[in-house]
């Protein structure tokens, strides 16, 4: 059993310092850690021997270190998140920036990261406009993140202009543009504007505004300190969620956050 737990231990040792293919060549085995420095060159041999071949005959040993680093680095990921989240914290929920839906007084806030030509985050809409619907105590902060090309940049910058001329149609021009067909850009989101009311000339100056590129810079500065890859990404006061997860599993985030438990009673 101690020869085992040897063999197992150094095992993944080689499998984590990247030494799997060689070891699938039937190569020279990388040189083993510290531990082993003790060793004569000829018992050396006789363990990297003993390890390639019980690797040869349980290579699902290797898939199991491998699984565990990956644990520990989302583990690892997930705790600076969370120290992001606390540091970033004013700007992340109480920026003047920012777009604010559903309950302003709301017990749990959930900010999302956007971009309008996400298709995850267009299928993840109808997500959010369910949870505003039946949760009458969510708050809801929407930040613009353009990463999918010049079109959504543009589309943001024309959104962002839309919440300094008409606050009050942001949620309509927001939803209209979600829900459009086609690419997203300049062009098509102030006819997306001018279709929901909004002056057109009245927009395009507002566009001029230094406020355009800062929000959408604090947006950016934002995500990578939280280590944001995509979009959509959900923050809560507890932690950060990536992609269009749906309806049922965000529901669950906020009440993680709301009580410490998936459902509050």
């Amino acid at each position: 059993m101690k020869i085992r737990r040897l063999v197992l231990a150094a095992a993944g040792v080689i499998a984590l310092a990247g030494a799997v293919p060689a070891i699938a060549a039937e190569a020279t085995p990388a040189p083993m850690s510290s531990a082993a420095d003790g060793l004569t060159a000829a018992q050396r041999a006789d363990v990297e021997g003993v390890i390639k071949d019980y690797l040869m005959a349980h290579p699902e040993v290797i898939k199991d270190a491998m699984d565990e680093l990956q644990r520990r680095q989302d583990a690892a990921e997930a705790a600076q998140q969370v120290s992001a989240i606390s540091d970033n914290s004013s700007a992340l929920f109480s920026s003047k920036r920012q777009v604010v839906l559903g309950n302003p007084k709301g017990d749990v806030t959930l900010v999302e990261f956007f971009d309008y030509n996400c298709g995850y985050c267009k299928r993840a809409h109808a997500d959010l406009k369910e949870l505003l619907a039946n949760d009458k105590n969510l708050r809801v902060v929407l930040k613009e993140f353009p990463v999918l090309g010049d079109g959504s940049v543009e589309a943001a910058n024309v959104a962002v202009a839309v919440n300094i001329v008409a606050p009050d149609k942001y949620w309509a021009f927001h939803d209209a543009m979600l829900t459009e067909r086609g690419q997203a850009n300049g062009e098509k989101a102030i006819a997306v504007a001018e279709e929901i009311g909004i002056d057109k000339a009245k927009l395009i100056a507002a566009m001029k505004s230094p406020e355009i590129k800062a929000t959408i810079a604090e947006s950016y500065d934002l995500a990578n300190k939280l280590a944001l890859t995509g979009t959509p990404s959900y923050v809560t006061p507890k932690e950060v969620v990536v992609g269009a997860v749906g309806y049922d599993a965000l529901k669950e985030k906020i009440g993680v956050a709301r009580c410490g438990q998936p459902t509050c009673s």
